[in-house]
C-alpha cells in the first residue's frame, strides 16, 4: 500500500563566525597572495548584535516573512531590526563561543583543543546537549601555546585570540589535514544542532527516526576515498538517533531536493517511518565574496554557517502533503540554457499533472541573498529566475507581458539565504510555506534546485530537480 508522505516539519540555524571566515577558501587564498587583506577583512567583520537584527537573517529563522524584504529599504545592514532576538518559529542563532563548544561536543578524536575561558563561555551558552557536556574541556594558556606551537595544525581565533586549535589527523593525507577537518567538524557540529531542535520541536522521540540522509557539502574521508561519508551517521549519534542508519547525498546545490524526493519515496514505499533529511554549514565558503565586499564598502556579510533539517514521515493532516508526482528532474539530454532548464523543472511535471504555472502559488528558487551576491557581480540570483519563470508563463499564454512583474512579487520573493551552496535551494521556504499554509494563506509551492555539476570538471552538464508541496488534508 502506498503512503502519502508529508514534510512534517523544519528547523534552521545560524551559527555566527566571525574568527572562521579566515580560514573560507577565498579569504585563504586571497590573504596568501596579499597579507594586509587580514586587517581590512577583520575591521570589516560585523559583531554578533549586528548579526542579529539583520532582517535576511530574520526571515532565516522565521521572524520575519520573506515578503517583510521588500518593505525594508536596501541596503537591509543599514536598517537592521532594533527588537529582534536570536530566536525565530522555526529556528535560531547561536554564538561563535557557542558554535566552538559544539565543535568541542562532537569531537570524537580530540581533534580539538580550546582553552579554559572559551569552554566555559561555550558550556554557558550550550544547555541542550548535557549528556555531553563533559566532553567541552578546555585547557590553560600555557598549555595551548604549547599546543599551537607543535605545528601540524591550525590555530583558532575568539574575540581577537588565539583561543583553540585543531591538528592534522594524518601528516601524508590532505583529506585528514586540519583545515578539511575543520570543515567537517563544523558540518557536523552545525547539523547536529539543527537535527536536535527539529526532533525537539517535533515531539519525537529520535529513537523512532529510522533513517538520515545528509545533504551537505563537506568530504568526510581520507585518502581513499574522499568524500565517502557518511556524516548522516556521525549527526546521529550525537543526538541519540539509536536506531538510525543514514547516507550522505552528493549532488552540488541541489542535493538537499534530492535528499526531500528520495526520503518521501521511502516514505510512500513504506519502507521508513520517520527520516531526517539534513545539511550542515560550508565553513569553506565563509567569506567568499569578502574581496568584492571590502571593494564596495561593504560589510564581510558570509560571517554565519547555516544549517537545516527536515522531518518526513507518513501524512498526518499537519505536514505538508510532498507530491510525488509533481516532480521535475533535469535529463541528460535537455540542454542548460535558462528556458531548458525550467521548462524541465517547472512546465513539464506541471503539465504531466493537469497544472498550469499559475496554479502554483508561489516558487522557492535559489535563494541567495542579493546583498551578497550582487556587490560581488553575481547579480540578483532569486530575481533573474523569477523573470525567467514569468516570461515562460508569458509564453505559454497564462500571463500577459505586462503581468510580468506581479508574477515576480506574487509568486516570488526576495532572496535572504546564506550563498553556502546547498543552503538556499529553495528548502529555506519550507518554514515559511509550513505556516502559510496553516494560516490559510498558500495552498500549492514548487520548490526548485538547481546544481552546476560542471565544477567537479567530470563533465559540463548541470542538474536540476524540483517538487510541490500542499496544504495538508485534514484528517
Amino acid at each position: 500500500m502506498i503512503r502519502e508522505p508529508a514534510i512534517l516539519n523544519t528547523s534552521y540555524a545560524l551559527a555566527h563566525a566571525p574568527d572562521l571566515v579566515r580560514y573560507g577558501s577565498k579569504p585563504v587564498r586571497e590573504i596568501e597572495r596579499d597579507p594586509s587583506l587580514l586587517a581590512s577583512m577583520t575591521e570589516a567583520l560585523r559583531p554578533w548584535d549586528e548579526v542579529v537584527r539583520y532582517p535576511p537573517n530574520q526571515v532565516f529563522i522565521g521572524n520575519l516573512q520573506p515578503d517583510d524584504l521588500a518593505s525594508i529599504p536596501r541596503p537591509w545592514y543599514r536598517n537592521p531590526i532594533r527588537s529582534a532576538g536570536p530566536s525565530g518559529s522555526f529556528g535560531r542563532m547561536i554564538t561563535q563561543a557557542a558554535l566552538y563548544g559544539l565543535m568541542k561536543l562532537c569531537d570524537d578524536f580530540d581533534l580539538l583543543t580550546i582553552d579554559e575561558e572559551l569552554a566555559a563561555q561555550a558550556r554557558a551558552e550550550i544547555v541542550d546537549f548535557d549528556h555531553r557536556s563533559d566532553r567541552i574541556v578546555g585547557v590553560g594558556r600555557s598549555e595551548l601555546r604549547a599546543v599551537v606551537g607543535g605545528g601540524a595544525g591550525l590555530p583558532l581565533y575568539h574575540g581577537g585570540r588565539v583561543a583553540g586549535f585543531i591538528r592534522t589527523a594524518h601528516e601524508q593525507d590532505a583529506s585528514l589535514s586540519a583545515s578539511v577537518l575543520l570543515e567537517n567538524l563544523v558540518c557536523k557540529a552545525t547539523a547536529v544542532l539543527v537535527v536536535s531542535d527539529l526532533l525537539r520541536s517535533s515531539n519525537l522521540a529520535a529513537s523512532r527516526v529510522d533513517y538520515l540522509l545528509n545533504s551537505g557539502e563537506e568530504a568526510v574521508g581520507d585518502r581513499y576515498q574522499r568524500g565517502g561519508g557518511s556524516l548522516s551517521k556521525a549527526v546521529g549519534e550525537v543526538v541519540g538517533c539509536v536506531n538510525a542508519t543514514g547516507s550522505d547525498i552528493k549532488a552540488f546545490c541541489a542535493a538537499p531536493v534530492h535528499a526531500l524526493i528520495a526520503a518521501g519515496a521511502m516514505v510512500a514505499a513504506g519502507l521508513h517511518d520517520y527520516i531526517v533529511v539534513l545539511g550542515g554549514g560550508s565553513q569553506a565558503k565563509l567569506g567568499m565574496k569578502f574581496a568584492a565586499h571590502l571593494r564596495n564598502g561593504v560589510p564581510v556579510m558570509e560571517d554565519c554557517l547555516a544549517s537545516m533539517a527536515f522531518l518526513v514521515g507518513p501524512a498526518d493532516g499537519e505536514g505538508m502533503r510532498l507530491r510525488l508526482d509533481v516532480t521535475g528532474k533535469h535529463p541528460i539530454g535537455a540542454g542548460s540554457s535558462p528556458r531548458a532548464v525550467y521548462e524541465a523543472l517547472v512546465v513539464e511535471p506541471l503539465v504531466g499533472a493537469g497544472l498550469g504555472m499559475i496554479d502554483i502559488d508561489r516558487y522557492a528558487v535559489e535563494m541567495h541573498n542579493p546583498e551578497i551576491t550582487v556587490p560581488g557581480g553575481s547579480g540578483d540570483v532569486p530575481r533573474t529566475n523569477y523573470r525567467t519563470l514569468a516570461a515562460m508563463a508569458v509564453l505559454r499564454g497564462e500571463i500577459a507581458r505586462g503581468d510580468i512583474d506581479r508574477f515576480v512579487a506574487e509568486r516570488g520573493m526576495p532572496g535572504f539565504a546564506p550563498t553556502q551552496g546547498h543552503i538556499p535551494a529553495g528548502v529555506p521556504y519550507l518554514g515559511h510555506a509550513q505556516q502559510a499554509m496553516r494560516r490559510g494563506e498558500l495552498d500549492r509551492a514548487m520548490i526548485v534546485a538547481k546544481g552546476s555539476l560542471f565544477l567537479g570538471r567530470m563533465t559540463q552538464l548541470v542538474d536540476g530537480v524540483s517538487f510541490v508541496v500542499e496544504r495538508p488534508v485534514v484528517m
